[in-house]
């Protein structure tokens, strides 16, 4: 992962609403690179609104890859996006150029900066189905976390009680292989590293953070967030998997007539503070990583990436 020889790759990880588009847009044209989304939930097509979606406006002519191409009722796995994301690297390498890896999901990150290998698993669709309908409830919720924590108290160090996406992963992982998530990942690390990792984070004041967390939630709504959840549910019938997203699953229980509009609003502000303190908290463990002060401004910023990146 040191060695000279082996091609850079910029990634820019943080918190949701730090900046981290801005910021590898105008890095992406200082340096002549292309960017590839680690955020996995605007790989989702139709999902724009509540993923904050980066625009082709907004992309200034920056080529970007990763982003609606799945549908949002389509398995897509960490496994996969490895498997994409190094051939969207090869892509832009062979063409030059420099690949910017930039967002919010560590999981992904992770896979690539660490060169974790997800094996493809047949996966019981009767035991996912089982786990999903018991986390509905609180008490079911509970339930499975704690036995997930026996199965790898390492992994649940990092996952949140509420945070049923990964949870269900953990237990999923462990019945398909026989081998816990973190037994995997050791095990997957010994085929190394193809490419140098530059691993940069924005850190923001967390008062100013959660106030434009805040800010992003009223936006998302006056543009049509509780409309675009509706044409995805009238599309495919029912709530795919992928709408047990942040800023979706909130605006279906309120469709299903489980809370009030204030109460769906209130929640979506708390779930997204909760989850950009998660997210802090895993890009912290990467004791590597180059934290990026938000208030530095962009161009201050890619001064400092520049400097990493060129030594």
């Amino acid at each position: 992962m040191k060695s000279d020889k082996k091609p850079k790759i910029i990634v820019i990880a943080g918190p949701t609403a730090s900046g981290k588009t801005a910021l590898s847009i105008e890095l992406a044209k200082n340096i002549n690179g292309e960017i590839i989304s680690s955020d996995s939930m605007q790989i989702y097509q139709g999902m724009d609104i509540g993923t904050a979606k980066v625009t082709p406006e907004e992309m200034q002519g920056i080529q970007h890859y990763l982003l609606d191409f799945v549908p949002p009722d389509k398995r897509y796995s960490v496994s996969d996006f490895k498997k994409d994301a190094e051939k969207a690297i090869e892509g832009i390498l062979a063409k030059g150029k420099v690949p910017i890896i930039a967002g919010g999901t560590g999981l992904y990150i992770d896979s690539l900066v660490y060169g974790i290998e997800y094996p493809e698993m047949e996966y019981d669709e009767t035991y996912r189905d089982f786990l999903m309908q018991q986390a509905q409830t609180e008490e079911g919720l509970k339930a499975i976390y704690e036995k997930a924590k026996q199965i790898d108290e390492e992994a649940m160090l990092h996952i949140s009680p509420n945070d049923k996406k990964r949870i269900i992963r953990v237990l999923e992982i462990y019945k398909a292989t026989g081998k816990n998530k973190t037994e995997q990942e050791k095990l997957s690390r010994i085929h190394g590293v193809p490419y140098d990792y530059k691993v940069f984070a924005i850190d923001m004041q967390r008062e100013k953070l959660y106030e434009r967390i805040n800010q992003r939630v009223d936006l998302m709504l006056e543009q049509g967030l509780v409309e675009e959840v509706k044409n995805l549910r009238d599309k495919y019938q029912e709530f795919p998997t992928a709408m047990q997203g942040l800023g979706y699953k909130e605006v279906v229980e309120y469709l299903k007539e489980e809370c009030t509009y204030g109460e769906m609003v209130e929640k979506l502000k708390q779930e997204t503070r909760r989850y950009a303190k998660r997210q802090l908290t895993w890009f912290r463990k990467n004791k590597e990583t180059v934290w990026l002060k938000a208030e530095n401004g962009i161009q201050n910023n890619i001064d400092i990436i520049l400097e990493v990146y060129k030594n």
